[in-house]
């Protein structure tokens, strides 16, 4: 197989799976250009944990808690995870290349501030944060501070 030939297939089932997402979860828009690992992590977030993603998509917010709270998602398939501004309540993912994922953070954001809260533009620029530092940051947040995993009905 030639490159090119290697470079129009792979972009096929690219969006034969793009296209797939975009059949069973009509409400997010799967674009290559830069939306496709968040709204596969928005998706996760959504089938998974008690909260209802937003209809109109925002910068600050992805999803709300049945109590209120605001949720943003980040999914991510490198080693680290981002936000702008500090959210509410912060849930992000590892995605892998076989399609599993795994939670790295689930709790209030200003938890993640606050051990950044060095780094310069901390709440106004789009910063990265270690995914490892991030999974330990989690680990000590009491379940009452975390989004909710949904229950299964039946």
């Amino acid at each position: 197989m030639s490159n090119r030939e290697a470079i129009t297939d792979s972009l096929a089932l690219i969006f034969e799976g793009i296209r797939r997402l975009g059949a069973a979860f009509p409400h997010r828009a799967f674009t290559i250009d830069g939306r496709l690992v968040g709204d596969v992590g928005e998706v996760i977030a959504a089938l998974e944990y008690d909260l209802l993603l937003d209809s109109v998509q925002r910068a600050d917010h992805d999803a709300v808690t049945p109590d209120g709270r605001l949720v943003q998602i980040k999914a991510t398939f490198r080693d680290h995870l981002t936000f702008r501004t500090i959210p509410a309540y912060y849930l992000g993912f590892k995605l892998y290349p076989d399609g599993r994922h795994e939670e790295i953070f689930n709790g209030p954001g200003h938890i993640i501030a606050g051990r950044y809260a060095h780094r310069k533009g901390i709440g106004k620029s789009l910063l990265s944060f270690p995914i490892g530092e991030l999974r330990r940051l989690s680990e000590s947040i009491p379940d009452a501070d975390r989004v909710p995993i949904r229950r299964a009905i039946g």
